[in-house]
């Protein structure tokens, strides 16, 4: 009976929070990994006892106490999607979460809305090897009408320099605004599909990434993905394995029916000069979020409006709305001084980078390890 508990080091480290695996590769490929104090090589692995440093900085293994965290934020434009803690604008800064995260895949600069962070880079490895055959939804404003033959277009591919891109679902949703649902991921794909068509993209905003959609998530907050959501992700991304791979274009993929915005989307349409029959939604209930049933507080979030009203934080003498559902576990993760219980613990959100953004409470579901 083998008793061997060694593991390859891109997954330690992965499993550590500190990057994805993807990364751990080539950080290890670029000598910045060590292991006793010795430069690693890739395909190295991790014995019980083994000093594991990236740059020097110490990687601890992960506990078997410690939770995984799947966090939906939106994004604001002026944000960047990387770890790197020399850029002042970067996302890790910005939500300032307690733990080590990171976001999985890259949403533009200049782009807003729904971008996935977590510490499992498990699930990272999943969806980044499985990005071609994923959904993303996108809203879209140009600078000059939408026409009918501009749909057919961006339907049927537009070649950019990697060649023709995939099909995707588009549909009108105002005199200079579209939806469209892809399932590849180039560079600026949008906006370079777009460009080579003579519109010049003004707007951009993702609004949903497989099942998880961005919904009524204020910018620049977030909130943690529920059980439900987890659970439909995972079959999602097993789904996945059985199409092509993600390095080939050939057949379409399955794409399912894209409906003209939702109602739990309207605000976003709005956004975009859309105008749309107001539907009042209903508020989450506990038969679909994912919480700690022995976890009761009457406690109410600072800027409470009091029982059935929505509480709010202002900065600058206004801010966006938040829930005040408590997450599983008894709140998020945090350290001394931080507010890690009571119902819907969060942080405000800010319109510029030296803000802090506020989280809005959702549920955080414990992902298959």
């Amino acid at each position: 009976m083998s008793t061997d508990t060694s593991i390859r080091l891109n997954k330690f480290i992965s499993d550590s929070g500190f990057c994805s695996r993807r990364e751990a590769d080539q950080y290890i490929e670029d000598g910045r990994v060590s292991i006793n104090n010795r430069t690693a090589k890739k395909g190295a692995t991790v014995k019980p006892g083994d000093k594991v440093a990236v740059d020097g900085e110490p990687i601890r293994a992960k506990k078997p106490s410690d939770r995984a965290v799947y966090i939906a934020f939106n994004k604001p434009t002026g944000i960047t999607t990387t770890t790197d803690p020399n850029d002042k604008k970067n996302i890790i800064d910005f939500i300032g979460f307690p733990k080590r995260i990171f976001p999985i895949g890259r949403l533009d600069n200049a782009s807003e809305g729904l971008i996935l962070l977590t510490n499992d880079g498990d699930i990272v490895n999943k969806i980044l090897r499985a990005d071609n055959n994923h959904e993303k939804e996108y809203v879209v404003m140009v600078d000059k009408p939408v026409t009918d033959d501009f749909v057919k277009q961006m339907s049927n591919g537009v070649r950019l320099a990697e060649g023709l891109t995939k099909k995707a679902v588009v549909h009108q949703q105002g005199h200079k605004a579209f939806r469209i649902v892809l399932t590849q991921g180039l560079n600026r794909q949008i906006r370079r599909m777009c460009e080579t068509l003579g519109y010049k993209v003004e707007k951009l905003k993702r609004v949903r990434i497989m099942n998880i959609k961005l919904a009524d998530l204020p910018t620049g907050h977030w909130r943690y993905l529920t059980l439900e959501e987890l659970k439909t992700m995972n079959q999602l991304l097993a789904d996945s394995s059985k199409f092509e791979d993600a390095s080939t274009w050939g057949k379409e993929p399955r794409k399912k029916a894209v409906e003209a915005a939702p109602e739990e989307e309207e605000d976003i349409m709005e956004e975009f000069g859309v105008k749309v029959h107001r539907v009042a939604l209903p508020r989450p209930t506990r038969e679909n979020t994912y919480e700690n049933p022995k976890a009761k507080s009457t406690r109410k979030p600072k800027g409470s409006a009091g029982a059935g009203g929505a509480s709010r934080d202002t900065v600058g003498g206004s801010g966006p709305k938040r829930s005040s559902a408590k997450p599983a576990g008894g709140g998020a993760p945090g350290k001394s001084g931080r507010q890690s219980s009571g119902a819907g613990s969060s942080r405000s959100a800010r319109p510029a980078a030296d803000q802090k953004p506020k989280r809005t409470a959702g549920t955080r579901g414990r992902g298959r390890r």
